[in-house]
């Protein structure tokens, strides 16, 4: 025991001299790699499903990814050999593209970006490419911004739920804070203005100095995009306490309901506040990874008014910059007009038809989801399935969803969900037969439960008749958890 003791005291003498060492960002836990959502991928790693060589594994449920329509893309490819194979009319251009690059991006790929970007928004509004940045990933891009806007301790505003990720995008290398809008279920998570002035006081109690609020439009992990109130109320916002708006515009290619897609650049425009003061404090990031399915491209961008923001952002961007072979390729398919309209027009109606599969098969285990209208995921209720209205009582269910029953989903306390019992689960990322695999498993143990055996007998006649009861339409989509509806 002495021994032991001994060995264990010099060992922790010596990683506390390493420590020593190194710098706070490599020994602090602000990266939120412990967090829920993390550790869910985690042990998805350990035991990942395979159709084949492991039937048994864990299924991917925690992962945004697009896997829809990468025939469309690959048939792209095929029937455009000089792209892929960078050449230009037939001649290589390998050793052009191979060597040094400026770091503001290739002209032609940014003007394609913004083309696209346009074309996404119904080409009611416009996008210079001289104010686009590039950047590797959203993630950088986001990040990127904070460095431009905040200092260290200064605070961002963002709507509850968000995207886990966010907390170390945002913070970690930054210094820079995040304040919550607390978004209830009430109203489907919509942004109040209540909610908003709440945030803002909390912050200046906390002592800290607000730069402006940080919205994803559509939302993750909600997969609704924001009306045109909510937008509205953002911009009124934001021009009268002087500060910044950050619209993660990821998913506004994924919208798969009736509605357009409305950016925070429409609004502008409508208010017609382009060209002025406030404009230069309102920033769209964007991305290809959601609408075109490639993450790993790390294709990211920065649109700004502020020509400042645009300079420091381009300059930094040395740090994370798109390859030369990677902005070729994709300037040369997003400049294909009638590629871009088939696939947009194709990817909707995948999406659309794959969310309503995860939603039937859900509800056939006597679970509800919000309604969405956008994404790559559905944010479940599973409220009734918790056996106390607790975190610890989430986080128990979700440990048994994951170790039980074999689906990584993301519990909506890794979201900063103020209400236990929500889940993100994503349906983009695996085949129909994956995605029913999953559901009948959760089916199963939902059955297995107290609660799942008193819903699962009549789990369709019960949602059936709530659908049909004489209550206002307003009561019906608070109670179902629904959003109201654009006022448009």
């Amino acid at each position: 025991l002495f021994v032991s003791l001994f060995f264990d005291h010099n060992l922790f003498d010596l990683k506390s001299e390493k420590m020593k060492q190194l710098s706070t960002k490599v020994t602090s836990n602000g990266h939120g790699q412990d967090s829920s959502y993390f550790l869910g991928w985690e042990e998805y790693e350990k035991n990942p499903y395979d159709e084949i060589k492991n039937p048994n594994g864990m299924i991917q449920m925690g992962l945004a990814e697009n896997q829809l329509c990468f025939d469309l893309i690959e048939s792209w490819l095929a029937k455009n050999p000089d792209a892929a194979s960078l050449k230009r009319k037939g001649q290589s251009i390998f050793k052009e593209l191979a060597l040094f690059q400026d770091y503001h991006g290739m002209p032609e790929f940014k003007k394609a970006m913004a083309e696209f970007m346009e074309e996404i928004r119904g080409n009611r509004v416009t996008f210079d490419p001289k104010k686009i940045v590039l950047a590797a990933g959203s993630t950088s891009a986001n990040e990127t911004l904070m460095f431009c806007l905040a200092e260290p301790g200064d605070a961002f505003l963002l709507p509850t739920p968000y995207y886990p990720g966010f907390d170390r995008d945002l913070k970690w290398r930054t210094g820079a804070e995040i304040v919550p809008i607390h978004c209830s279920s009430s109203n489907g998570f919509q942004i109040t203005e209540s909610a908003l002035q709440q945030a803002y006081q909390q912050a200046h109690k906390l002592g800290l100095k607000v730069k402006g609020v940080l919205v994803t439009n559509p939302s993750n992990p909600l997969g609704t995009a924001l009306t045109r109130r909510e937008l509205n109320l953002l911009v009124d916002f934001i021009t009268s306490k002087n500060i910044h708006l950050i619209s993660d515009e990821i998913y506004s290619g994924t919208m798969f309901g009736f509605e357009q897609f409305i950016s925070v650049m429409d609004v502008l425009k409508d208010k017609k506040l382009e060209n002025t003061e406030v404009s230069k404090r309102v920033h769209v990031v964007y991305s290809l990874s959601k609408d075109l399915g490639l993450p790993g491209f790390r294709v990211g961008a920065i649109y700004s008014n502020d020509d400042m923001i645009v300079s420091a952002a381009t300059k930094m961007s040395s740090f994370g910059l798109v390859s030369s072979q990677t902005q070729y390729l994709l300037s040369a398919l997003l400049s294909d007009k009638k590629f871009t309209s088939q696939y947009l027009e194709e990817n909707q109606k995948r999406l659309k038809s794959r969310q309503k599969r995860l939603v039937s098969g859900l509800e056939s285990a006597g679970i509800t989801c919000l309604r969405s209208n956008a994404g790559l995921f559905c944010w479940v209720d599973m409220r009734h399935l918790l056996d106390t209205n607790t975190f610890e009582a989430e986080l128990d269910l979700w440990k048994k969803i994951v170790y039980n029953v074999k689906l990584n989903i993301s519990p909506g306390s890794s979201c900063h969900c103020t209400e236990p019992g929500w889940f993100r689960v994503c349906f983009a990322n695996m085949s129909e037969d994956t995605l029913d695999l999953a559901l009948k498993r959760l089916k199963t143990f939902v059955e297995s439960t107290d609660c799942g055996r008193m819903i699962s007998r009549s789990s369709h006649e019960r949602l059936k008749s709530l659908r049909k009861k004489t209550v206002s339409n307003w009561v019906f989509r608070v109670s179902w958890s629904d959003r109201v509806p654009d006022e448009r």
